[in-house]
């Protein structure tokens, strides 16, 4: 590991001496580009330094007690040791989690979709519920929300949802959501007072930028269609919903919460393009991403990342395990403590792979 980041160190330098470079800072895309990289190795360098100096620290402390005879300079080398030894403790472990490979797209936007599952009725109240509760998320976390397509199912259910969350750092916090969510409760639909379990399906994908993904415009058919729901004056009377099919993939994206069959298709074919790089890091590398289809899973009852039991009024996230009683708060969008401990349960895989 130290290897790692003395080599990380003598890069950071490099790049230091690199972005002060008059030649280089009067050529803007190169300079950005080392700029980039200086930021990203800076945290690590830092904490490396900050490593070595308490390093050097208890070198000093223990020659004091090996070399000297006064008790008051030992005394103050014990009291010194004692308190760098712990430092370094804790800047190894910051250390090695600095190291764990970053995701490229923790800094991204996402878009979010979410599916009623098994259940009928109750499994679209269900996802309507699950997209109130990323939807407060965001809000409390002050992330921008872009709605880009609901079909309702006419109860106050949701047969399906798709909307993008803009924010810093957005998709690191949130990618973990990815699939099936089962609810466990009496339904508003049920007279005899059974429990029924529902499920609906949930797919986190990251931003794409148009250099990363490039689409053929001759492999996508567009169609439009009347859009239904509630909406304005235009709703239901113009063709202002758009549906895009990737020709080469049977991809279909359909967007109808636009003002215009302009921006509905622009939005369908962002939903399009994060899709289809979806499946391109699937296919480069299986340990980066999932496909789409097996993140998500079938939606039926037996696949399932977190149970919401109302009758017990709590919550379980089955990977780590955590179970949470505050299920009301929790349906509110204050689900941070199970994101944090699914984030740490992540981390500490990753540095086993370290190890």
């Amino acid at each position: 590991m130290f290897e790692r980041l003395e080599f990380i160190e003598d890069k950071y330098n490099e790049l230091s001496a690199k972005i002060a470079d008059s030649e280089v800072i009067n050529q803007q895309s190169i300079w950005q580009k080392y700029m980039k990289e200086h930021s990203e190795l800076t945290p690590i360098v830092l904490k490396f330094r900050q490593y070595k100096e308490a390093r050097k620290a208890v070198a000093e402390a223990k020659e004091i007690l090996d070399t000297e005879n006064d008790a008051e300079l030992r005394e103050m080398a014990k009291m010194e040791l004692t308190e760098m030894d712990a430092n370094l403790t804790i800047y190894t472990e910051e250390l090695r989690k600095l190291l764990i490979p970053k995701d490229p797209n923790d800094d991204k936007n996402v878009i979010f979709e979410i599916r009623a599952g098994a259940g009928g009725d109750e499994a679209g109240l269900f996802a309507a519920q699950l997209m109130r509760q990323y939807l407060r998320y965001a809000e409390r976390h002050r992330y921008k929300v872009e709605m880009m397509s609901t079909n309702e199912s006419g109860i106050g259910g949701i047969r399906e949802a798709i909307f993008m969350v803009r924010g810093n750092g957005a998709y690191s916090r949130l990618k973990f959501e990815s699939g099936i969510h089962r609810v466990q409760r009496v339904p508003a639909t049920e007279s005899s007072g059974r429990i029924h379990t529902s499920t609906a399906t949930v797919a986190v994908l990251p931003e794409v930028e148009d250099v990363e993904v490039e689409i053929n415009p001759n492999d996508l058919r567009i169609d439009v269609f009347r859009s239904s729901g509630n909406g304005g004056q235009s709703v239901n009377t113009t063709d202002s919903a758009v549906r895009v099919t990737h020709l080469p993939t049977g991809m279909v994206v359909s967007c109808q919460d636009g003002k215009s069959q302009l921006s509905n298709k622009e939005k369908a074919i962002q939903v399009l393009k994060a899709r289809l790089y979806e499946k391109m890091l699937s296919e480069q590398n299986a340990e980066i991403s999932e496909e789409r289809k097996s993140q998500v899973g079938s939606g039926d009852r037996s696949g399932k990342i977190r149970t919401y039991n109302f009758p017990q009024g709590r919550v379980t996230d089955h990977r780590v395990p955590i179970t949470v009683y505050n299920l009301e708060a929790f349906m509110d969008g204050e689900i941070d403590e199970v994101v944090n401990a699914v984030i740490t349960m992540y981390q500490a895989e990753q540095l086993q792979q370290l190890d």
